[in-house]
């Protein structure tokens, strides 16, 4: 049957395992990209300097620091629905009718076969993203390095 083998081709050569490997590494991608957009926050914070009274004190001294993000979970979800439907009908009728000089018959046949296939796919990604505390060594860092300046 060509349309069932269409079917079993569809479903056999669907590229799941690359959709789940782009989305692993669209999360890493993801990721990588928030880590490095904390980091410049840290950057300009430590950079930006505000005068209170007498003293010019930086966003981090201040006890500022940049938020962080992680992801927490991402899914993927793919379905696809596929039908497939054969129909064959036969029909034969006839008529015979005799008359004193004549006799005549009719006969009328019929067939017909039908296929039909349908298929529809939809697929969804999600994804879950919390933010975080600081790290507690870049915390500490800050911390001595506030004690460092206040001591000098």
């Amino acid at each position: 049957m060509p349309a069932l083998d269409t079917v079993q081709n569809t479903l056999t050569n669907s590229p799941l395992s690359t959709m789940i490997e782009k989305m692993g590494l669209s999360v890493a991608n993801a990721q990588a990209a928030l880590d490095s957009n904390s980091i410049e926050m840290l950057k300009k914070m430590a950079t930006t300097k505000l005068t209170i009274g007498s003293k010019e004190m930086n966003l981090i001294n201040l006890g500022f620091v940049p938020s962080f993000y992680t992801f927490t979970e991402a899914s993927f979800e793919a379905k696809m629905e596929f039908s497939l439907s054969e129909s064959i009908s036969y029909g034969v009728s006839g008529e015979v009718s005799v008359n004193t000089e004549v006799v005549s018959a009719s006969v009328s046949a019929h067939f017909a076969r039908k296929f039909e296939q349908s298929a529809s796919a939809s697929s969804s990604i999600a994804a879950r993203m919390v933010s975080l505390p600081p790290p507690e060594n870049l915390i500490e860092m800050l911390r001595n390095l506030d004690t460092e300046e206040d001591n000098a």
